[in-house]
């Protein structure tokens, strides 16, 4: 059953009165609950455009073309309000971005605690849930340290706590390994797939790394702002993938 599907998807960025940026040109999208799906294309072919189309950060556009429809299990979100947007990424989606997006003067366990604020969890039920979510990362030791005090691996996966510590159903990472080495790359692509398997979260990762791509279920490749591969299936190396130990 797919929990994320997308018909007629556009969007123009218009940059001045003259210049204008086609990011996406009709896109079809259709995600399977459960799956882990890699979205790949060359810089400027639509695939984090489309990630945030899915993650209801921005809308799609309504006009030039037949209406745009995103369908959220059986509800149609393409035109919610800002407020509706919020609260449904807030509760039922997780997001984990290229740059950690961690702020720099908080702590680990507030940083995830912001996502539980936002989700309007509090008190003790949302520091538990920060707790558990930092050990699930194999972070709770360095729950009180700040992103300085943590190397880069360690600050995506104090990321991939605030994504998870709602437990949504979508978890939604833009690049979530550009920014590490090899090793740590692993170690992220190990996390999200033990996700992905044991709680049965659909997460969809825009790449530009094959060993990502290779690491998922389905590669959607994308050009032009437009998909031209909707279902290439990843090969074994993703065993590489479940080898590799997450830091306790």
């Amino acid at each position: 059953m797919a929990i994320l599907e997308g018909r007629n998807l556009r969007k123009t960025y218009r940059l001045s009165k003259k210049n204008k940026v086609e990011a996406l040109k009709g896109v079809e999208i259709s995600i399977e609950s459960g799956e882990m799906v890699a979205i790949m294309g060359p810089s400027g072919s639509g695939k984090s455009t489309l990630m945030h189309l899915l993650g209801l950060l921005h809308s799609p556009d309504p006009n030039h073309g037949p209406a745009p429809e995103l369908y959220l299990g059986d509800q149609n979100v393409a035109s919610l309000s800002d407020d509706e947007r919020t609260k449904i990424r807030a509760r039922r989606m997780g997001f984990v971005f290229q740059d950690f997006n961690l702020v720099p003067t908080l702590t680990a366990i507030e940083n995830v605690l912001l996502a539980c604020d936002y989700a309007g969890i509090k008190g003790k039920a949302a520091r538990e849930a920060a707790l558990e979510a930092l050990g699930l990362v194999g972070l709770a030791d360095r729950a009180g340290h700040k992103p300085a005090e943590l190397s880069g691996g360690e600050q995506q996966r104090v990321a991939i706590a605030r994504a998870l510590v709602n437990k949504p159903e979508i978890i939604l990472a833009d690049e979530p390994t550009g920014n590490l080495d090899s090793d740590r790359s692993a170690e992220v692509l190990a996390l999200l797939r033990q996700f992905n398997r044991e709680h049965g979260q659909t997460i969809v990762l825009v790449t530009h790394d094959a060993e990502v791509g290779e690491a998922c279920d389905r590669v959607i490749r994308m050009r032009d702002g437009r998909i031209r591969d909707n279902g290439l299936r990843a090969a074994a190396p993703a065993m590489a993938v479940d080898a590799v130990a997450v830091p306790a």
